[in-house]
């Protein structure tokens, strides 16, 4: 089995077939769309294929180290980069083909007027320490 990191962003990848900002639909809109997020998680928990999941603010602030002693450094309120997440979901799967699958799956959530966003996903595979075991 081999982790992957499914990514929703608010911007910066390619834009989706159906393009509304989630700000513009209806309060049913927004209730069908989490509900299919949950049942597709709810789906994967019972394959054993869910990890965890989480919907992201598009609010953030970036933060570093400024020395011992000093207070961290921050940029602001907001995150200053086009490519902020909106969401994420982890699945544990048996290979790369299927978090492919499953990633195209849930593309198809619902959106504006209920019809599927068709969204782009980001599928990162976790880093994985390098096989110890020689021949």
């Amino acid at each position: 089995m081999a982790k992957y990191l499914l990514l929703k962003h608010y911007r910066g990848a390619p834009a989706a077939v159906n393009d509304v900002p989630m700000e513009q639909w209806t309060p049913e809109e927004v209730t069908a769309h989490i509900q299919f997020m949950q049942d597709f998680a709810d789906r994967l928990e019972g394959t054993g294929e869910f990890v965890d999941g989480q919907a992201l603010s598009p609010e953030g602030t970036f933060v570093r180290y400024d020395g011992e002693g000093r207070p961290p450094v921050t940029d602001g309120p907001f995150a200053e980069t086009k490519d902020l997440i909106a969401g994420w979901m982890v699945i544990d799967v048996d290979s790369y083909e299927r978090a492919l699958e499953l990633a195209g799956e849930l593309s198809a959530a619902p959106g504006a007027g209920g019809k599927p966003i068709h969204e782009w996903l980001e599928v990162r595979p976790f880093l994985t320490e390098p096989s110890t075991i020689t021949e």
